[in-house]
């Protein structure tokens, strides 16, 4: 007996049931939860009457319309069943798989650190590199040391020879009388130092412009002309004022006997810039303070932060110190090694809104030999942040006294002790006094 309504059967309950449709009454053991899946047509099916394809179905959220998608209810089907995929079984597209609306895949940290670095590492080494050509094409190599004649036998560790000129150039009229430089034609050396860096520490060694030397025989720098040495007796500064860096650099090694590896010479305006790119220079004024017109000096004793125009007059003052040009070297010194050490520092170093102006405020002004690099400057700067530091030596050529016409007399076998302790880049043992 049929206990279905009339015209229904058990092929056509709800779908293509073949076998009395189990779950619904049948007498299968099968139970109604393991009904299995209808397979899916690979093929389109036929379109309906008239030709038009049927539009999607409700029932066909990821197919076509045409039987070609995953259709649950309006798509085409074969006739016989799928054997194996069960409802509810969790494969790709179901409740718990990871089809196209499944959830996001985790986010690989571990790679997104390391493109992160090796990004960041990628800037860094463009900056530097672009950094380094950047400063390399600002140095003013216009020294030709090629032309200095007769020259000693390098020694170990380096010797540069560094120059402060009182040149104006780049000054204005208004700046000029700022900072008290007058309006003198040409250049001459205010100060004159010779820095040596080696394995036993840095030694700075301050050449008194009033020091008494003999020119020797050179080679003009421009006329190329050789000038025989005559024996006559100068001012160190007087070498400059001459013929150049080359005579100087020339007199120097003639009047010590030691090697100058590199020249380094900066004016007026490139120390002024410098200092106050840096923000100022904190410096020891001595007891007594310090006032001097000529230079426009006006300090009071004391710890006190110069700004460039405050420290240009600092470094030139003479007259109103009690040892004049020696009191002025030590100034001098003490001075530039602040300075050194207070650009080699991190907040300068590492901050770029610091870092290019120092350094465009002095490699604009600075002139250097031709054979000068970057990494030597960035040597001779540290070595004078050592002398600051405590690891090396300040002082001043040795003296004995005054020579016939006036001038400082070097003492002459210190000289030649501290030439050798130079040259085999000892420790210098050597005082001032």
């Amino acid at each position: 007996m049929n206990d279905w309504p009339e015209g229904w059967s058990g092929n056509n309950r709800g779908g293509d049931y073949r076998g009395g449709g189990y779950g619904h009454g049948s007498a299968s053991a099968q139970p109604d939860g393991a009904r299995v899946m209808r397979q899916v047509r690979r093929g389109p099916s036929a379109p309906p009457q008239g030709g038009v394809p049927q539009q999607p179905s409700y029932g066909d959220p990821y197919g076509d319309g045409y039987g070609n998608g995953p259709d649950q209810y309006g798509g085409g089907y074969d006739s016989d069943y799928n054997t194996g995929q069960v409802y509810g079984s969790g494969g790709p597209g179901g409740p718990t798989g990871h089809g196209g609306r499944g959830e996001r895949p985790a986010p690989n940290w571990r790679r997104r650190i390391k493109v992160t670095a090796i990004t960041a590492t990628v800037v860094l080494l463009a900056t530097t590199i672009g950094t380094y050509f950047w400063a390399d094409s600002k140095l003013n190599r216009e020294v030709d040391l090629s032309k200095v004649i007769e020259r000693p036998e390098a020694g170990e560790g380096t010797n540069y020879l560094i120059v402060g000129s009182d040149s104006r150039e780049g000054l204005s009229d208004e700046q000029k009388k700022e900072l008290h430089t007058g309006s003198a034609d040409g250049k001459r050396t205010d100060s004159m130092m010779i820095l040596h860096t080696g394995s036993n520490g840095p030694t700075l060694i301050s050449l008194p412009r009033d020091s008494n030397v003999e020119i020797p025989t050179f080679v003009g720098s421009e006329s190329g002309k050789t000038f025989p040495g005559t024996g006559r007796q100068v001012k160190l500064n007087a070498a400059y004022a001459e013929d150049g860096p080359e005579l100087l650099v020339r007199t120097v090694e003639a009047n010590t006997g030691l090697h100058i590896d590199h020249y380094v010479e900066i004016g007026f305006a490139g120390f002024a810039n410098i200092v106050d790119a840096v923000g100022g220079v904190e410096i020891e004024i001595p007891k007594g303070g310090m006032k001097d017109t000529k230079s426009g000096a006006d300090f009071e004793a004391g710890n006190q932060t110069l700004n460039g125009e405050q420290a240009l007059a600092f470094v030139r003052t003479r007259y109103a110190l009690a040892g004049s040009d020696l009191d002025r070297t030590k100034n001098q010194q003490k001075f530039l090694a602040a300075l050194a050490s207070q650009t080699a520092t991190p907040s300068t170093v590492l901050n770029p809104f610091k870092l290019y102006p120092t350094m465009s405020a002095g490699l604009d002004t600075l002139i250097v030999d031709k054979d000068m690099g970057l990494f030597d400057l960035a040597d001779m700067f540290w070595a004078m942040k050592g002398v600051t530091g405590g690891d090396g030596k300040s002082m001043n050529m040795p003296i004995s006294g005054n020579s016939a016409n006036g001038n400082l007399q070097w003492d002459t076998a210190k000289v030649k002790q501290l030439v050798e302790q130079l040259k085999n880049d000892e420790t210098v043992t050597v005082s001032s006094n």
